[in-house]
Order: C-alpha cells, then structure tokens, then sequence
C-alpha cells in the first residue's frame, strides 16, 4: 500500500490539484476573479462545465486502480457494507476496513481531494454571478448548476464523515468552504456540526431551485429542476423530515417512469444508457476522457464493476468478479425479474447456461471464461456497445446518479413514516414492488421501513447507496451465516453501524487548516470472523 505524501494532500486552503503526472494549479482562494472571467468570452460556461467534470473526467490523486472519480466512490461506499462481495480484495482497503483508510494514505485522500475539487469550481461560478436575483438568465442558470452541485458535494460529505444527522445534530462534519471566503478564514475553519450543515445544504437547494425553475438543461450530465428537488428529498429524509421529504420526492418523479424488466435485463444496453425515461441524473464516461485513455480501461465503472470485458480488473482476465451478498440474493423471490441479473448457483460453472441466458460475450481464448464466473456474479451493468473487447467502445457509458426509482422509494418511505399514513406507504410499497415481482407479498416479520430497505438494496445494487442506508437506518452488517459468500477473515457481524463508515479526513489538511478540531478514528475492523448466525 502506498503512503500519501505530503505534496500530494488537498487541502481547502491550497486548493492546489495534483492528478496523476500532470499538476493543475490553481488560484489560490475558493473563487476567481472577475478580471480572469473577462479575459475569455467562452470561459464563463467553461466555469459552469468544470462543475460537473471532476465527477467522471479525471484522475483525483493519481494514476491508480481505485481512482477514477465519482464511480470509484460509489463502489467503494458499497463494498463497506454487507450486499456486495469482494473475493479477490481488489477493493480490500473499504472491503476490509484497512488501515489504509487513516489519514495518511491516498485511499483517505480520495474522497477528499474529489468532493473539494468540486466545491472549488462551484464556488467559482457562484462568486462571479453574485446577486442570482440581478443576475440575466445564462448567469442564473449557470448559478444555479453551481449550488445544485456544491449541495451535492456537501450532502455525500456530511453523510460519509458522520452518522447520520437524526441524534447526531451536534456531531462534526466537515469545514464548509464558500465563495469569496478569505484565506485567514479557511485557514481556521472548523468542522461544522451536522444541523449547520444540512442548513447549508438545503439554503444551497433553495438558490438552485430559484435559479433553475425555468431553466432545460442540455443533457442529463446536467442537474436540473428534479435534480434538486431529488437532492431535497435525499436530505429531509436523511433528517426524518418526512413530509418534506414526500413532497420533494414526488417533485423529482415528474416527466420519469421506471425502468422495464426488459431494459433491467438488456444484454446490450443493461444499465448504460443516460437516455433511459427512469434516469433523472447520471454521467456520461466518453472514449475521450483523460481517466480512460491513462489506463486504458482499467480506471473506469465497466473496468471495475461488469464482467463482461478482457481490459479491467473485472473482467474476465482480471478476475475480480463482483458479486452480490448470497444472502441478499437468495432472498429474492423467483418471480422477481431482478434476480436474473445475478448468476444463479445453479448456472455457475455452466458455459451453455451463463453463454445466452446471462451474456452474449464469449471469452474465447481469455485466461478466464465463462466456466470460472462464480455465483451471484453481477450482470447489472454492462459495457457500452457490446464493447467486450474494445475499451474506448466498452467504457464509454452512461452511469446513474439518481434514478425515479430511488425517488419512487423516498416516497414510500416518508409516507409510511408519518403519522397515522402507514397504510399509503404500504401501498405505495406495493405498486412499486410490483412492477419488479407480480406475486409481491409483503414481510410481515418486518417493519414497512424494513421492506422498503430490502427494495433499495436490491434496486439500487451498485449505485453508492448502501452505506448511506445503514447509516441512516442505524443498521449493523451481516457477512458471516451458514452458506455465505464473504472472504474469510472478513466475515463480519455488527449490530450497530461500523465505525469504519465513517471516513477519515486527510491528515495534510490538519498542517493547512489549524480549526478542523478532531479526526474521525482511524478505521478498525473486527479480528476476525464473527460467529456464524
């Protein structure tokens, strides 16, 4: 494992990005000046892309394996928790919990070096365009990406770096980093505790909402009017704000339907597609991007996460299969159409069966074929084009940031939550389960809260949530039973959220910023397997 070195710790202050071989530098402050904005008449919507771009675009820190933006973070805050199975330890240091997630180590920077990149060029916009009200529209509309982003940023920050906001109000987040802010204030700039900033994150929202009510946006990369309101219902729900957080969530359903089982199961086009009618939100990886001709393939989602290629450490070659809890997966009914998108026990080991049923990919002639896939192997997402081989075809593919189903679950959620509407939120329950299963019964051995979880982790298998839930939902983890599938030694059992949940802030940023306080513990995972249950 390699250690972070200083020169490669971001901090708020330096605002100084390192990314692979090439440095980027700069200005040194949270915004530019509007002498800098004049000098280009292109560089103001220049501004508002560079928003957007660090989700997918570029390396963070460095030319490595797990650095390939925000697709990297998504699977790592996944493989943390329970539903996902990491057999190879390609994901060890958030699989295992490793010490390499402390705070002196570029596993802990990237996160931080990410989400700061972010707020950085947000702050840029927010600070040319000043006043949103005075403002003309292309400046109000680029404003308003800028808020909806730094929100974003804000919003995966407070729930990486604390439990969640319900009985943990006073606990430290993270410093709150805003347009025009002086070097001497960043320099002593605390940790905020989570009411401040969920305060900060819905004020941002508010000013995106006024600033994009009117606004059609080019693409999907792009937030827009849903988008925000999607945020809201992602934050009021975090805060057990239920009824906002309805409100807000049938707000971002309007103008999306859900996905079909034929689209779910596609072999082509499974998972890929930013125009899909149920993808409110996504990212779009092109064979041009930086992060993918670096690594040619290999620092990408389809590198990482789909099966179906030679070029990554997922694929075939590769090996690193990834793979659904057992548990999870054997807990879905046959009659749920999801379940095929995972490699039954009984088709493991089975070229005839997995060639066809599963994929249309061979691997003829590959150190690995079809024969070696493992069971509950994940055919979620697939390459772009049936780009099995090719990597600049394969890689280049859509990739959800929020989907009308996880809208359509917040709902639920909130409904079943509030006073006396426990009934509509069952309802609500079973006209969304039943789009995935005809013969949906409810569990009755469980709460409505509890089934609804259950959805989520099935639907939204891969797309970042699940240490969100377990946080949220104040859960424990379950790896070790009778006939998982969980690497040895890391079988572990937990009745309460791990610790190890939470992330740990880069130890350079404590040299730059002398008000941050307390870091988060070094994470520390069990010795051991946990007793079978």
């Amino acid at each position: 494992m390699i250690k972070a070195l200083k020169v490669f710790g971001l901090s708020a202050l330096a605002l100084l990005m390192v990314t692979s071989c090439i440095k980027e530098v700069t200005p040194q402050s949270s915004t530019v000046t509007e002498e800098q904005v004049a000098d280009s008449p292109t560089s103001f919507p220049g501004m508002v892309k560079a928003c957007l771009t660090p989700l997918i675009a570029n390396h963070m820190v460095r030319a490595w394996a797990w650095d390939f933006a925000y697709p990297s973070l998504m699977i790592a805050r996944d493989y943390m928790g329970q539903d996902y199975v990491d057999a190879d330890l390609f994901w060890q240091i958030w699989y295992t919990s490793h010490v390499a997630l402390g705070a002196e180590y570029l596993g802990c920077q990237l996160p931080w070096s990410f989400y700061y990149k972010v707020i950085k060029n947000a702050n840029s916009v927010i600070g040319i365009v000043g006043d949103i009200e005075a403002a003309n529209a292309d400046q109000r509309h680029g404003a308003g990406i800028a808020y909806a982003m730094r929100a974003f940023a804000y919003l995966d920050l407070a729930r990486m770096y604390q439990y969640t906001y319900v009985g943990n109000e006073e606990a430290p987040t993270v410093p709150i980093v805003v347009e025009n802010m002086s070097l001497e204030a960043i320099a002593n700039n605390p940790r905020v505790p989570n009411k401040d900033m969920y305060t900060f994150i819905l004020s941002d929202l508010d000013k995106a909402e006024f600033c994009l009510e009117d606004y059609t946006r080019q693409d999907k990369t792009e937030p827009n009017i849903n988008v925000v309101y999607g945020m809201k219902a992602r934050a009021y729900l975090t805060m057990e704000d239920f009824e906002n957080a309805e409100k807000y969530a049938k707000l971002a359903q309007k103008g999306f339907t859900p996905m079909t089982e034929s689209q779910w199961l596609d072999k082509t086009t499974g998972f890929n597609q930013l125009s899909n009618q149920a993808w409110i939100w996504g990212m779009q990886q092109t064979a041009d991007d930086p992060i993918i001709k670096s690594g040619e393939g290999l620092y990408s989602f389809i590198g990482s996460f789909c099966v179906e290629q030679v070029y990554g450490y997922a694929g075939f070659e590769g090996g690193s299969f990834p793979m659904m809890d057992a548990s999870l997966w054997e807990s879905i009914p046959a009659t749920d159409f999801r379940k095929k998108a995972w490699l039954a026990p009984a088709d493991a080991g089975d070229p005839k069966k997995i060639y066809g049923k599963y994929t249309n990919f061979n691997p003829t002639g590959a150190s690995f074929g079809l024969d070696e896939l493992p069971a509950y192997t994940s055919f979620k997402f697939r390459p772009n084009n049936a780009g099995y081989t090719e990597y600049l075809t394969g890689t280049a593919v859509g990739i959800p940031l929020m989907r009308v189903e996880e809208m359509m679950l917040i709902e639920a959620e909130a409904v079943a939550m509030q006073p006396n509407r426990e009934t509509e939120g069952k309802a609500l329950l079973e006209a969304f389960a039943k789009l995935r299963n005809p013969n949906w019964e409810f569990d009755s051995m469980n709460t409505v809260r509890d089934n609804i979880w259950w959805q989520r982790r099935v639907e939204l298998w891969g797309e970042g949530f699940a240490t969100f839930d377990i946080k949220r939902l104040k859960k424990g983890i379950r790896r070790n039973y009778r006939g998982t599938n969980h690497t040895e030694n890391y079988r572990w059992n937990t009745t309460e959220v791990p610790m190890w949940m939470n992330f740990v802030i880069i130890g350079t940023e404590f040299d730059y910023n002398k008000g941050l306080g307390e870091n988060n513990p070094t994470p520390v995972g069990p010795d051991g397997d946990s007793p079978i249950e």
